[in-house]
């Protein structure tokens, strides 16, 4: 049977690398978004083109009672036995000028968003004693960041879950891992990181792509990498 695997935020540039990536290696996708429903369905076009299996579905990881109901409909077609948290946003501040909106929004979504999603497909995952979950944090959760604060926090934690969570999980043959990209091609790294400071703050003066993270998270979901967990692999081109 075709194991089944959730992306929250999907529809990013990382999350539909991401949907891409795991569908091409044969899993079935459920790309999921929040406010960028149309994007995920785009992403979800794609994948069908090319002849692969994907769905989209909506719900907003910081609402408990909508995620579970969500989730629970998606269950009804068997375990999710990968999830990919992603979801994430950012509201930078320096932490004397941050609001209270502020810091609960980002750590809402990253942290209680983990929470949201993955506690509620812990036990059918279990019972089929196989698993893979793969968290993305951040270097702001590994080195922090002036003005993140806030996320630094919600990455931090993400990372605490996991390490916790995959002793938790170890014996039932489900791993629990985190990558931690640097500055990744996109949107937000074009706006916040222009060349010149990529190059003075970058060992390797270049950002990431998409799909070099999204590899690495297919490495995680495969069979030879079952012996891998509790770790957080960092993809940032040296920096530390």
């Amino acid at each position: 049977m075709t194991k089944r695997a959730l992306i929250t935020g999907g529809s990013g540039d990382l999350g539909s690398a991401i949907s891409l990536e795991l569908a091409k290696a044969g899993l079935e996708v459920i790309v999921h978004a929040n406010q960028n429903f149309s994007k995920a369905e785009k992403v979800v076009q794609e994948i069908k083109t090319l002849g692969f299996k994907a769905t989209a579905v909506q719900f907003d990881v910081t609402q408990s009672e909508q995620t579970a109901q969500a989730l629970e409909t998606l269950l009804e077609n068997g375990a999710i036995q990968v999830i990919v948290n992603n979801a994430g946003i950012h509201d930078d501040a320096v932490m004397a000028g941050m609001t209270e909106e502020q810091w609960k929004k980002v750590i809402d979504v990253s942290l209680n968003g983990f929470f949201n999603v993955t506690q509620p497909l812990l036990i059918p995952m279990t019972r089929t004693r196989w698993g893979r979950i793969i968290n993305i944090a951040s270097i702001a959760g590994v080195t922090g960041n002036r003005g993140q604060t806030n996320y630094a926090a919600a990455k931090a934690g993400l990372i605490g879950a996991s390490k916790s969570l995959a002793l938790e999980l170890a014996s039932r043959k489900i791993t629990v891992n985190v990558i931690a990209p640097g500055i990744i091609e996109g949107d937000m790294a074009q706006e916040a990181f222009p060349p010149e400071l990529v190059k003075k703050i970058v060992p390797m003066q270049r950002v990431g792509k998409p799909e070099e993270i999204a590899s690495t998270v297919k490495f995680l979901t495969e069979e030879n990498s079952s012996y891998i967990t509790g770790q957080v692999i960092n993809i940032n081109g040296g920096m530390t």
